[in-house]
């Protein structure tokens, strides 16, 4: 009798640390992944386009945060189609993704798919700009900082006075807010004139088209801000293939690798805003982590700008 109670307490002793084991194990997982143990969480991440570098560097983010969050992340591209991005949240809803992180295309145009997620009881947390319809957080870099910057620097080296371009974009937020704070600082320079204002579309063919054009009217440019380094490749394009590329320089924003190449020939293209799409999305998986296990997040987060210019290209660390 002594020994089988000796070997029905071991058998317990045995049992009960098995438990305790797996019970850490199961608690483990959870805190990296915000998901029970042995389940991965399923993400969707939609951008404009992955024809821009920038998205691409986004995309890259996306793997990096899978790993590090034992997530399986899905990356789609819209094609700058608002109606394909609506299609692409609503198969994320089917698919009945944990999390949906968008970068809109159309701020106030995915709305209603927006909706419908939340409706689902899906977090979206947007990145690279807001949208409407009712998304639980957004990351993005401070626009109105990188418009400030680029502005200030365009400013600095005018001396406040000459002519100047403006190549806008598409109609999301992040576009709009670079616009703001551009324009808010040109408010304390009367003497810079803003003599065109148009669309490029985000793309390097667009903007280098709309150059062209804005060139034959006027002959007389100083500078010109363009809100993303496609846009301005382009505007350099455009210029130097009219015989104008030491007329005007040009101040951007993203700090894209084409950008780096471009400041690094000390031509045309003089500065821009950099921002770090990578750690935005790592940001984004790790907020809507937060979400998932039932946390309170900030409704907006923003991530500072650095600006580059060809004075310190060279120690950029890039994207």
């Amino acid at each position: 009798m002594l020994i089988l109670s000796a070997v029905l307490l071991v058998l317990m002793s045995a049992c009960s640390s098995g438990t305790d084991t797996a019970a850490t194990g199961t608690q483990d997982a959870k805190s990296a992944s915000g998901t029970e143990s042995g389940k991965k969480l399923k993400i969707g991440l939609t951008v404009p386009t992955l024809g821009n570098p920038f998205f691409v560097a986004m995309s890259k983010g996306a793997q990096l945060a899978a790993v590090k969050y034992n997530a399986d992340i899905t990356t789609v591209s819209a094609d700058q189609d608002l109606a394909k991005q609506t299609a692409q949240i609503e198969d994320f809803i089917t698919k009945k993704m944990d999390l949906i992180l968008l970068s809109p295309f159309d701020s106030k145009g995915i709305a209603a798919a927006v909706q419908e997620a939340k409706n689902a009881g899906i977090p979206v947390i947007c990145v690279d700009g807001s949208a409407e319809g009712g998304i639980t957080s957004v990351v993005m870099s401070d626009n109105v900082m990188a418009g400030q910057q680029a502005a200030k620097y365009l400013a600095d080296r005018l001396k406040g006075k000459g002519n100047i371009v403006i190549i806008d974009g598409p109609p999301v937020s992040a576009v709009t807010d670079r616009i703001k704070g551009f324009e808010d600082i040109l408010k304390g320079f009367p003497d810079i004139k803003v003599i065109a204002k148009q669309n490029g579309e985000g793309n390097r063919e667009k903007a280098l088209s709309v150059m062209e054009n804005i060139m034959q009217a006027n002959k007389n440019i100083d500078a010109v801000f363009t809100i993303n380094d496609q846009e301005g490749v382009g505007v350099k394009i455009a210029a130097e293939q009219a015989g104008r590329g030491d007329e005007f320089f040009i101040s951007s924003v993203d700090g894209a690798p084409e950008a780096v190449e471009a400041l690094k020939e000390k031509k045309a293209f003089a500065a821009t805003s950099a921002q770090f799409p990578n750690e935005m999305v790592v940001k984004a998986v790790e907020t809507g982590i937060k979400v998932i296990g039932g946390e309170k997040v900030d409704p907006q987060i923003l991530i500072p700008v650095e600006q580059i210019t060809q004075d310190n290209v060279s120690s950029y660390r890039g994207w």
